[in-house]
């Protein structure tokens, strides 16, 4: 992976829609994402995008990824009131794979894993069935060294990954079984934003989700999900699943021999499968992270950056990182994929 600094006009770029902005390309980059800038200051970011929200809309949908540089974005309510401009109503984090916090209305801290752990590429909520289609980030703290947010074009990645595999995962889908309990991972309160079971059981019949009742806080849900999606506006297929990331091989060798040995397969706190219950060959896993180390687009984050996705379009990752570091997220507009119906 290269990481790319210095914006450039480049050929190809998409052409600004008005002469309040100039429209670039990371230096290495000629794909994405458009680096979007004020030609002078005291333009309004939210404002802007609010009236030029159809350019917005096609050039995620041509590119995957806008990086709006040097708006002077500076705190959580203008970074709301862009998302709003932009995306429209900002969506709650529920059915959580990760920790957070909410900071303000539905925008949230980006995933609270430790500084020296990597967090894989992956769209966001591609492990349900239903997801954002926009996700934004916000850079208000920049760490010493590392913390870029990586960004990696499904579609490409799709391509990437062999035939077989891909048409396995396309036809079966992928099986997620999670074990929520008050000792390992997150608990069945945080991830449903739930109190009793029985709004625990409610979600999950309507999602979709097999709930099973272990013991009182013991909780195990299983549900097949797409493995592949087509883009409702753009008609391209892309890899839309977050298998590799739940799979058990995803954790450290030795930490996965101690989690067989102490609660055997079946309860482990997250692993996946094919839709019929087959087990996913690890070599599958290999190509798939491989076909992401292969795509993957790395940028320092300036304060005040704020980075757009089209979240089917375009995964992300987080690189360790020394320092502090803060970066806010918000999400709009679910999708449903239709998995599972008829």
């Amino acid at each position: 992976m290269s990481v790319a600094d210095e914006s450039v006009q480049l050929p190809g770029s998409a052409p600004a829609p008005d002469d309040r902005v100039r429209t670039t390309r990371l230096d290495g980059y000629p794909a994405a994402p458009v680096v979007v800038s004020p030609t002078a200051p005291g333009l309004v970011l939210a404002d802007w995008a609010g009236e030029n929200r159809p350019w917005v809309e096609q050039t995620l949908q041509q590119a995957g990824a806008i990086l709006f540089r040097g708006f002077g974005v500076d705190d959580v309510d203008e970074f709301q009131r862009f998302m709003l401009s932009a995306s429209g109503e900002l969506l709650p984090y529920t059915y959580r794979s990760s920790p957070r916090t909410q900071v303000k209305g539905n925008v949230y801290t980006s995933t609270e894993y430790p500084a020296d752990q990597h967090i894989p590429f992956h769209t966001e909520m591609s492990y349900t069935r239903s997801w954002p289609m926009k996700i934004g980030f916000l850079s208000l703290i920049v760490a010493a060294t590392g913390g870029e947010t990586p960004i990696a074009d499904s579609r490409r990645v799709y391509d990437r990954i062999p035939a077989g595999i891909r048409d396995r995962f396309e036809r079966l889908g992928v099986m997620y079984v999670r074990n929520y309990t008050p000792w390992m991972d997150l608990p069945w309160q945080n991830v449903f934003q739930a109190e009793t079971p029985e709004e625990v059981d409610e979600y999950c019949r309507s999602a979709g989700i097999e709930a099973e009742w272990v013991d009182e806080d013991h909780l195990r849900t299983r549900q097949v999900c797409q493995g592949v999606a087509t883009h409702p506006a753009t008609g391209e297929k892309v890899w839309m699943n977050q298998a590799h990331l739940f799979h058990v091989s995803s954790q450290d060798p030795d930490v996965v021999e101690v989690l067989l040995e102490e609660f055997g397969e079946e309860s482990l706190p997250r692993n996946t499968y094919y839709g019929d219950g087959s087990p996913i060959d690890p070599d599958d896993f290999a190509a798939i992270r491989a076909a992401y180390d292969a795509e993957a687009l790395v940028f320092p984050w300036q304060q005040g950056d704020v980075l757009l996705l089209d979240n089917m379009l375009m995964a992300h990752a987080r690189s360790p990182f020394t320092g502090e570091r803060r970066v806010v997220v918000g999400m709009a507009e679910a999708h449903d994929s239709g998995w599972g119906q008829g």
